[in-house]
């Protein structure tokens, strides 16, 4: 015991020591209105002395910048992938069509545009974007591809909150990475990295004013969690969690964030004198606790685990000329669904993962992802409570794509649920030898063919195939056996900035068009377009293309050629 309290100290103190040079944090750019273009690419970033490192970044080198939108509004996404990999983007926390939501059935092919589009209905909040390719999530969320969503409403903007952004209003994105010798991200064999970045930030510092600011913090981890406090043991105040404000906010010195959780937090930082710490203070956490293991170094070894270390670093500076001075006692006035709203309940499995010969991963239910297996299917407007069981080594995050939902107990106990995840939630922590419940309405979306995602969000375990998926039934809609869009013409052909088509018949509707070259290389992807405004081929190079036109109710693909001059 003494030798771990011995080398525990010495990690802190060499952590304390490595923080002393300060780097001014990033504050990510913004992009707001209806129409965002979007452009991944491999990039470089200077994050160590020496070689730099290549990261991935979103119209920059490394983490993308923050879509400002509004609900209500109905946003297009303009996402070219300019890697050499294939990917995806997935809008994690929306609630938007499936054949939209950017999981791994949605793939973009290196050199194409996905132009994905939906009607804004979330509440005011933190959510975020991020690749979700099976088996590549790791990979392109180590270099640091992804981004924040800041929605806002009328709601929110009544209240007097810090809104002011990259002065009193925060955006943190919370990750760790571990490096070679030669400055390169290391992402395989590795649950935990060594050093921090805050917005691929290393070694961070902000200058804050002497008021109360609001912190949007992002696990955005691999697999690490975190004991979030200040270093004076202030308290500060949680106002909203994933999915939107809290109906009030709650008091506390603490709060755990897990992988894909996000908090918003107020502060009060008008009594500081000079500086304070963000801090993590993960020593001396349950078994379980992803980061809590004792090992320094292995798969699953980090600098970082099982000891308190610094996440920010904030200078105190002049107040603002108009501060926030006071924490609103009212934040919204959610309606949440209960135990007994239910009317279909659900139970999950988590399994396997166990150590030794012949250990398997960790799935659902002992059953692998598999692309084409559909584990679950929903009812459209049905109410539903899922209860998640972990008797199996390891806590983990659950996520699920396309609803938020409202945990209504743990271990059987309402009382036992965090007053911090008292409001809309998409992820929740389920530790070891637990059981966590939750319900949500899986309203507006119904769709057959395009699957939602459930999964740990572990990004190794979800390549490992710790994912399921489920489909929303129409529940006894007609569904018509002819295609209604089978028969069409392009036009003009050849064509220069906008091509048109005219359909035969006009009740067609359009599940999908994809447009590719006549040696079968996709360029442009269009889930269900608004075709009356026709497609935008002003980028495409001069030459042949094919059009392939998915029908909504059939989904029979007929295909037609066209010339781009």
């Amino acid at each position: 015991m003494l030798k771990r309290t011995l080398l525990g100290a010495l990690v802190v103190g060499l952590i304390s020591s490595a923080s002393a040079q300060y780097t001014t944090l990033h504050i990510p750019d913004t992009l707001s209105g209806t129409t965002f273009n979007l452009t991944i690419k491999d990039s470089f970033t200077q994050l160590r002395s020496g070689n730099q490192t290549i990261t991935g970044g979103i119209n920059g080198n490394i983490w993308g910048p923050t879509l400002f939108i509004n609900k209500g509004d109905v946003v297009h996404m303009n996402v070219t992938n300019k890697l050499n990999d294939s990917t995806t983007i997935h809008w994690h926390g929306m609630h938007l069509p499936a054949v939209m939501d950017g999981g791994p059935h949605q793939i973009i092919p290196p050199g194409t545009l996905w132009q994905p589009y939906w009607t804004v209905t979330n509440l005011a909040g933190t959510y975020w974007y991020h690749p979700h390719l099976h088996e590549m999530t790791l990979e392109h969320l180590t270099k640091g591809i992804g981004g924040f969503i800041i929605v806002r409403d009328t709601a929110e903007a009544k209240l007097a909150l810090p809104r002011t952004y990259g002065v009193d209003d925060i955006p943190l994105v919370l990750t760790s990475r571990k490096y070679d010798g030669s400055n390169q991200f290391v992402s395989q064999n590795t649950a935990y990295g060594d050093y921090m970045l805050v917005n691929g930030t290393p070694n961070p510092e902000i200058n804050l004013p002497k008021q109360y600011v609001r912190l949007r913090i992002l696990n955005a981890e691999i697999e690490r969690g975190y004991n979030l406090g200040f270093s004076d043991n202030r308290t500060f105040y949680i106002i909203a969690n994933d999915g939107g404000l809290l109906n009030a906010p709650v008091s506390a010195t603490r709060v755990k964030l897990m992988v894909g959780e996000r908090v918003e937090i107020m502060v009060d930082l008008s009594n500081v004198t000079s500086s304070i710490d963000l801090k993590a203070y993960n020593a001396g956490q349950a078994f379980g606790f992803p980061g809590g293991e004792p090992n320094t170094t292995g798969q699953f070894g980090s600098l970082l685990n099982n000891v308190d270390f610094n996440i920010l670093h904030i200078n105190a500076v002049a107040a603002t000329t108009n501060p926030i001075t006071a924490v609103p006692t009212v934040l919204a006035n959610n309606t949440y669904w209960t135990a007994n709203d239910a009317t279909i309940t659900r139970s999950i499995n988590i399994t396997d993962g166990n150590p030794g010969p012949g250990n398997k991963p960790f799935a659902f239910d002992s059953t692998p992802f598999v692309l084409n297996t559909i584990n679950k299917t929903v009812n459209i407007n049905s109410i539903e409570k899922w209860t998640v069981t972990n008797n199996n080594v390891f806590g983990h995050t659950f996520h699920i794509h396309d609803v938020q939902f409202k945990i209504v107990a743990r271990n059987g106990s309402a009382s036992a649920v965090g007053a911090h995840e008292s409001g809309w939630k998409d992820v929740m922590y389920v530790p070891v030898n637990e059981n966590v419940s939750f319900v949500a309405k899986f309203d507006d979306y119904a769709d057959l063919q395009h699957p939602f995602m459930y999964h740990c969000h572990f990004a190794i375990h979800e390549d490992d195939g710790m994912m399921g998926q489920f489909v929303v039934s129409p529940f006894g809609a007609g569904i018509d056996n002819v295609s209604l869009t089978k028969d069409f013409t392009l036009f003009p052909n050849p064509a220069t900035n906008k091509l048109y088509f005219r359909f035969a018949n006009t009740g067609a509707d359009a599940y999908y068009v994809a447009i590719a070259t006549v040696q079968g290389r996709t360029v442009m992807m269009l889930p269900h377009p608004q075709l009356q405004d026709g497609v935008d081929i002003s980028r495409l190079a001069s030459g042949t293309y094919i059009v392939q036109v998915t029908d909504m109710q059939t989904k029979t693909v007929t295909t037609q050629r066209f010339v781009k001059q």
